[in-house]
């Protein structure tokens, strides 16, 4: 099997840096070689050799209404036919704006930008340009994209490569950025009390998905509100991964608290390559033109993806019953999985909020932070990624990103996914 991904990844080695177009595609942490995919509908995968997977990668999130979900082909397909672009301000983008609004608590107004990367990069710099202030706090294990700022004990990538940093970040930028611990409030103080008055922004996934699904200890988010009050400081969620999923208004709506800035990436394009920034109109007024804070793109606010993210969007605001479905699908995965793990005597703890979850391979009672997630056995992580694989279950291809769950799985899919992790499960035991 994989003949023809493995005579592509040869090929693409020659010409693209390490073969891939980003790192996690290498599957270097697991080792093998990568899938090529060729095309995807609902819930199911189909590589360049016939075979066909059942998904929860879902492009790393914005797969929400499963790959090829008709209302988003067919405004692709429309606008597309209008131009693929124009660099001027189209009426797409002002509906998608107030729709934005309308959905999320404390989005008083957004900028379209063209990745998550771009716009964690952008709300930092207008978290600066706001309080005159030049440090950033951010947690370790968290990743914002490869911005220069965001490379300092950053996850997902960084961390299943041994890399928690980046050659090429300079010195002068790494001082800025303090690190804190995820779920601990008290190192948080320590930083804010040690650089009283240089902190412009606190920047955090809410529910962290680049060490893995870690949800946020009770009291955490509420309590890095008060100390950002309490300091003049920017609270900047990023929401790339939750924003739209965990709840229609992200984690802000399900936690119950309101950041001053929030981050957004390729859901806001159905999976177009987008993203956006956004929050308190006094903060988001520095942004240039209104303000001195200087941003812009090209192809921010492109058509396509703004059509695209727009039908998408419409659907979940107007059927908010998808995210019922999706908790009840990705809870009954999770019980199905603990049953098997629990079976076969694996020690285990399972993080799920919503439609994400993952499952680290460890003794730990639980895990709550970048230590905790490193205690994960990566070798048994391994041998059972590779089988789920053989047995066409396809998974992020690390142990320390978290499963998306679509709307699209059926329960035929996630019984044959709760079989998989048996058989791969006494594969891994054989085998490790």
């Amino acid at each position: 099997m994989l003949e023809k991904s493995k005579k592509l990844f040869e090929r693409a080695q020659q010409f693209i840096p390490g073969g891939v177009n980003s790192p996690a595609r290498a599957f270097k942490s697991v080792g093998g070689t990568p899938v090529f995919l060729e095309k995807a509908k609902g819930s199911i995968l189909t590589d360049v050799d016939g075979k066909e997977y059942i998904d929860y990668v879902g492009s790393w999130g914005p797969m929400i209404l499963g790959h090829a979900y008709e209302p988003v082909i067919e405004a692709v397909k429309e606008t597309a036919a209008k131009s693929t672009s124009f660099g001027a301000p189209t009426e797409i983008e002002v509906k998608m704006a107030e729709l934005v609004k309308q959905m999320v608590p404390g989005v008083d107004k957004i900028r379209m930008v063209n990745s998550g990367t771009e716009a964690c990069m952008s709300a930092i710099r207008v978290a600066r340009g706001y309080t005159g202030r030049d440090k950033v706090i951010k947690f370790e294990g968290n990743y914002h994209g490869h911005g220069d700022s965001f490379l300092i004990n950053a996850g997902s990538g960084a961390l299943t490569l041994g890399q928690p940093s980046s050659p090429g970040v300079t010195e002068g930028t790494a001082k800025d950025t303090l690190t804190a611990n995820f779920n601990d409030l008290n190192s948080v103080k320590k930083l804010l009390n040690e650089y009283e008055g240089e902190v412009a922004a606190i920047i955090l996934e809410p529910v962290a998905g680049n060490m893995g699904c870690i949800p946020p200890k009770k009291g955490f988010l509420s309590g890095l509100r008060e100390l950002c009050d309490a300091h003049d400081v920017v609270l900047i969620f990023d929401e790339v991964m939750t924003g739209f999923r965990v709840a229609m208004g992200g984690a802000q709506e399900r936690y119950g608290v309101t950041a001053d800035l929030v981050t957004y990436g390729k859901i806001i394009g159905a999976g177009l390559p987008v993203g956006a920034f956004g929050g308190k109109q006094e903060i988001m007024d520095v942004v240039s033109p209104v303000g001195n804070v200087y941003q812009a793109g090209t192809l921010s606010g492109n058509p396509l993806a703004m059509a695209a993210g727009y039908a998408l969007l419409s659907e979940l605001y107007e059927n908010p019953l998808h995210y019922d479905e999706l908790e009840e699908k990705t809870v009954k995965l999770a019980r199905g999985l603990k049953d098997v793990l629990e079976e076969h005597g694996v020690p285990f703890v399972l993080n799920q909020v919503g439609s994400m979850l993952s499952v680290f391979f460890t003794e730990e009672e639980e895990v709550i932070d970048f230590k905790t997630a490193n205690t994960t056995d990566q070798a048994f992580f391994k041998a059972y990624f590779h089988q789920m694989l053989e047995n066409g279950i396809y998974l992020p291809p690390s142990p320390f990103e978290a499963l998306f769950l679509a709307n699209s799985l059926t329960e035929d899919h996630l019984r044959k996914t709760i079989e998989a992790a048996d058989e791969s499960i006494k594969v891994a035991l054989d085998n490790v």
